[in-house]
């Protein structure tokens, strides 16, 4: 046969050449398409592990695993030891087939030598999509400089648990903020063409930000409404409007069946229902916890027949139920071959796609100080764009140069809790606690350690070494340097008392003082460490920890003017005398650019903009609280007397979309035409927002809206649109949303999905609870079915040019 005809034609259409390919495969080797390999398997200090190569690789791979999520000592080591392995599979091979090498990427490339951008719940805040497309166009070239042509991000859960320790990696509590923001980042990822793109993946499928308890991996029950409506929505919209090419599945088990071989989730709903046509990644070790967790299978090979079953495609990051066993398995019959080309012919589809066929190789050169500054501008807006002012009774901005400051508590002067769980020195310090004979403890690891810095044989303390490789310093020392007079004295631990004498060493500080800055809040870390969020890092408490409130209650009762600073990448309940600061500020986990950003808001050369991705309740016993809580639920919930709780108010402590600025606006002029619409139009919603104060800023101005359909109680409101809009002193800009009919698609009384007839209540503010301009409309007619394809996901928007205001 010529090459013309074969899956080495270039002509041919990636599928085609797939099929190709495939009727040239053992099933031996189609099965390897389906798993994964650990770098460590082959890869040593000194290159191949040549005695390992034949076991490990002679049938080929699917993938290989992060060499970054270890260390490696910089992106040049990663490029060449990805290519080490690539030329081995591509040239000594029997087929030749090119690895898809994976790797985390929801704060930058968690890789040595890379920006570290804001965790997820940062990027959110910003409300600004179009950054983290930016973001997600500049990770794509990255990654594809380093011969990684899959990301494992972003995250699309809907987080509505704040004891769930992984709330931080997502973009907060909104079905559609959240869509809006992964959307972005996939189109950014993959790009206009996936032959220069990468494979995004949206994790995780479905429903782990509502598991039971606010626990890792716990089981979500949920019925069909809220499975469709609200956790599939980023996922549909992510497929269906930047062609979301991969889906990883939750550990959690779903209504009771694991998702990872749940045929109802990754077929019926997935496939069948959202149209996703590409393919699912397994999170690591998924059959493990199916198979000794769940105890949902009796062994390995029936953990693989459940899952290739499910429609589960490939197994990360080693094989254990796929490869071997899986082919094992077809061989005695007990899976049907069908389903293993089925799933083989969708991971070969994709690498000819990315184009690995033509070119498997990383860049062979690579300019290491050039690509540690690429991003630091965007990674710097996005942290200022991120940080939200919540309170301010006139204290901010201050007035530096004039003011004596004291920056107390664990935040004063940290720079490592920056840099959460996903993010690479997150990685390096877990990686180093595990070289050094922690637990999971990995023969070789120790040889992949990160050693930007010099230090020899003995690692920098996590403090040092980020502050020597990405060159910032901490919120006192960033003060300083725009010229405040500072005395920094943290007073306590994040969770544990310092030295004797810390804490009064703190209090004394704050009380010679001019203004206070109590800097409190948490950490995220990947298992280790003093933290208080982060993977399988739940807590009963979503409260700050007690040492810092026993700080909080001795600075407050000082009477000192108070701007609180609150670095959490979550909900938090906050104690009662930090809510008698005069100023409250907060922000999550922003990578590089975090600490920066808090000093230029409080000092006033940056005007606050950001808004929180989730709800602030008042007290732990009112979780859940979220703002799109069904109209007859939560605080919107009838009671006879007209209050909730018996010993409190079931009210937010600060609403959904909060956010406020050192100027001031007016929203006015609202029109909604035409009144009443088809259940195949769409109505215009339009106002004027005006900047009232004496400064530019920017707003972030919000549309809820509220369908009222026969049959079903639909959420009390929901985000329907949202603009961020930066306008001078004095200038004006008309905002229009347009709502398609289709955009209220629900999934109805009978169980099928359709927009109905009924009256859509409407309200514009700037958060959820802002209700200053309202309206209606209308839907009239029939009943419309929906396909996913059919669906509207967000309102289009239009901002007419700025208009002065009239003398």
């Amino acid at each position: 046969m010529s090459d013309g005809n074969t899956f080495r034609n270039p002509s041919l259409a990636p599928r085609v050449r797939a099929e190709l390919l495939l009727r040239e495969m053992t099933t031996e080797e189609k099965a390897q398409q389906l798993t994964c390999v650990m770098p460590q398997a082959v890869l040593g200090p000194d290159g191949l592990k040549a005695d390992a190569l034949e076991a490990v690789l002679g049938n080929g791979i699917g993938q290989v695993a992060p060499l970054t999520s270890t260390g490696g000592t910089g992106p040049q080591r990663i490029a060449d030891e990805i290519n080490l392995i690539q030329r081995h599979l591509v040239e000594k091979t029997r087929l030749g087939v090119p690895a898809v090498f994976h790797n985390e990427a929801i704060a930058g490339v968690q890789a040595p030598g890379h920006i570290v951008f804001p965790t997820q719940s940062g990027v959110a805040a910003t409300w600004s999509p179009e950054l983290s497309r930016e973001m997600g166009d500049l990770v794509r070239r990255q990654m594809r400089r380093l011969g990684l042509s899959q990301a494992l991000g972003p995250v699309f859960d809907v987080s509505l648990e704040p004891r769930w320790g992984r709330v931080h990696e997502t973009f907060g509590e909104d079905p559609y903020l959240t869509a809006a923001f992964g959307v972005a980042y996939v189109s950014g990822l993959q790009g206009d063409d996936l032959s220069t793109g990468v494979v995004a993946t949206g994790k995780h499928f479905l429903g782990y930000g509502a598991s039971e308890g606010g626990l890792n991996s716990a089981n979500v029950e949920a019925g069909s409404r809220r499975i469709r409506d609200v956790f599939a929505y980023p996922f549909e919209a992510a497929i269906q409007l930047a062609k979301l090419r991969s889906v990883m599945n939750t550990y959690s088990e779903v209504n009771g069946v694991p998702a990872g071989i749940s045929h109802e989730l990754l077929t019926t709903l997935l496939r069948d229902t959202l149209e996703f046509e590409g393919y699912v990644s397994s999170d690591y070790i998924t059959f493990q916890h199916i198979v000794d967790r769940a105890k949902a299978a009796a062994d390995a090979g029936e953990a693989a027949r459940l899952g290739i079953e499910a429609g589960l495609d490939l197994e990360l990051p080693s094989p254990w139920s796929y490869g071997a066993v899986l082919a094992e398995e077809v061989r005695n019959g007990n899976v049907a071959e069908e389903l293993l080309d089925t799933s083989a012919l969708r991971l070969l589809t994709a690498k000819f796609e990315l184009g690995l066929f033509e070119q498997p190789y990383a860049q062979e050169s690579i300019d290491v100080s050039a690509v540690a500054n690429e991003g630091a501008d965007l990674a710097k807006e996005m942290a200022e764009r991120s940080v939200t002012l919540l309170k301010n009774d006139g204290l901010l901005p201050l007035n530096l140069k004039a003011t004596r400051v004291a920056v107390v508590g664990p935040h004063a002067d940290a720079a490592a809790p920056q840099y959460p769980a996903y993010s690479f020195p997150a990685a390096r310090a877990v990686g180093i606690f595990m070289a050094q004979g922690g637990f999971n403890n990995m023969v070789g690891v120790s040889d992949y350690m990160p050693t930007a810095d010099t230090s020899g044989a003995t690692p920098l303390p996590q403090e040092e070494w980020v502050r020597s490789e990405y060159g910032v310093k901490g919120l006192a020392d960033e003060l300083a340097a725009l010229g405040a007079s500072v005395v920094c004295e943290p007073g306590t631990g994040l969770l544990s008392e310092l030295d004797a004498d810390s804490f009064t060493r703190a209090v004394d500080a704050a009380r010679d003082a001019d203004v206070v800055v109590l800097a409190v809040g948490g950490a995220s870390g990947w298992f280790i460490g003093e933290r208080t969020e982060g993977e399988a890092s739940d807590s009963l408490s979503i409260e700050l920890p007690a040492v810092q409130r026993r700080l909080i209650e001795e600075v407050m009762a000082l009477g000192k003017p108070t701007a609180a600073v609150l670095v959490v990448g979550r909900p938090t309940v906050l104690p009662a005398p930090l809510l008698d600061a005069q100023a409250l500020v907060t922000a999550s986990y922003n990578g590089v650019g975090g600490l920066a950003a808090l000093a230029r808001v409080i000092s006033g050369d940056v005007n606050p903009s950001g808004k929180l991705p989730y709800t602030i309740p008042r007290s732990q016993g009112q979780l859940p609280v979220f703002h799109h809580q069904r109209a007859a639920s939560g605080y919107r919930s009838h009671t006879p007397f007209g209050q909730h709780y018996i010993d409190g108010p079931a009210t937010p402590l600060y609403p959904f979309g909060s956010g406020l600025s050192y100027t001031t606006f007016e929203l006015d002029d609202l029109v909604v035409t035409p009144d009443s619409i088809g259940t195949d139009g769409e109505a215009s919603i339009s106002l004027t927002v005006r900047n009232t104060g004496s400064r530019a800023g920017a707003e972030v101005v919000q549309l809820y809206l509220r369908a009222n359909t026969s049959g079903v109680t639909r959420p009390a409101q929901q985000l329907g649109g949202f603009a961020r809009v930066h306008l001078q002193p004095g200038e004006a800009r008309r905002i229009t949303f347009t709502v398609s009919a289709s955009q209220l698609g629900h999934t109805n009384a009978r169980g099928g999905f359709s927009v109905d007839p009924g009256r859509t209540d409407l309200f514009i503010g700037t958060s959820s609870d802002d209700h200053r301009l309202t309206g209606a409309f209308d839907v009239l007619g029939k009943s419309r079915p929906l396909l996913s394809r059919e669906r509207s996901y967000f309102s289009d928007i239009r901002l007419d040019s700025p208009e002065s205001s009239k003398a």
